[in-house]
């Protein structure tokens, strides 16, 4: 007895240091992965155009009751135009309460371009696009079929990986187009429109303050949170474990892994490019 009791501090000692190097093996497994998948991408363009034209379709437009609403482009377009609606309604009501009503076109250029547009874009392509990857993949790693494709000579990690990160960042362009422009009907509708502020009013003010370097940077935010989402949600679709429930839970780790570093990107980014300057446009 007066033996085994010092060893108990050295158990859990033992088990602490074996967590935490099972935690950066994690991790240097994920960027292996990331590397590897980056890295296959020439090789996915060159070998594999068919499963690409075929990924990017099924992005775009969705599968099965998806296609019924317009896929996901109608999802984005949807979300975005709720979220410029919401600009119109708080902007105009906040600003009317100091007598700056007339700035909401101010509001809707700036927020709109810097925060909404690449954030709710994020959401979509977390929740509809990455989520089926991962699904996808989770259900052929379980059901072993990227066991067959490696043994007649197919590499996965470009076939099915690599595939859909770069189709993932193609679909991206027309979905930040469509987010882009509805949000900004939905805040002009809701300001001229419903509130009755003169649409020259409104117009003046959008225009001067709305910047194309902040469109374009605004662009480049959204499709590296688009490589970044994709890689993880490929990754735990590739690694699932533990039958139908595991799947479940790798598209769950997945969404919540992703949605914190895109959270993350983002307000990197916007340091990164506003934060030294807030690149305002008052020339007009």
């Amino acid at each position: 007895m007066s033996a085994s009791a010092p060893s108990k501090p050295l158990g859990r000692l033992h088990i602490l240091v074996d967590d935490f190097a099972a935690g950066w093996n994690r991790i240097g497994a994920q960027m292996r992965f990331y590397a590897e998948t980056l890295a296959a991408v020439p090789d996915a363009v060159v070998h594999y155009r068919t499963e690409l034209l075929r990924l990017i379709a099924q992005m775009g437009l969705g599968s099965g009751a998806l296609v019924v609403v317009g896929g996901t482009v109608a999802i984005v377009g949807f979300l975005t135009m709720t979220t410029g609606a919401l600009v119109a309604v708080q902007g105009y009501n906040q600003l009317a309460s100091v007598g700056f009503e007339a700035l909401t076109g101010f509001a809707s250029a700036f927020f709109n371009v810097r925060l909404i547009v690449p954030g709710t874009t994020s959401v979509a392509l977390s929740a509809t696009i990455g989520a089926a990857a991962t699904a996808q993949l989770g259900a052929m790693r379980i059901n072993e079929e990227i066991d067959a494709l490696e043994v007649i000579g197919i590499r996965s990690v470009t076939y099915l990986a690599a595939t859909r990160v770069l189709a993932g960042v193609i679909v991206v362009i027309p979905l930040y187009c469509v987010a882009v422009m509805m949000a900004f009907l939905a805040a002009r509708f809701g300001t001229t429109v419903i509130y009755g502020q003169g649409s020259g009013v409104y117009d003046h003010y959008f225009g001067t303050f709305l910047s194309p370097t902040d469109l374009i940077w605004s662009f480049f935010q959204c499709v590296a949170m688009t490589v970044v989402i994709m890689l993880v949600h490929t990754y735990y679709g590739f690694t699932a474990s533990g039958g139908p429930a595991g799947v479940g839970e790798a598209v769950g780790r997945a969404v919540r892994t992703s949605m914190v570093v895109a959270s993350v990107e983002i307000v990197m980014i916007s340091l990164a490019v506003y934060g030294q300057s807030g690149n305002f446009n008052l020339a007009g």
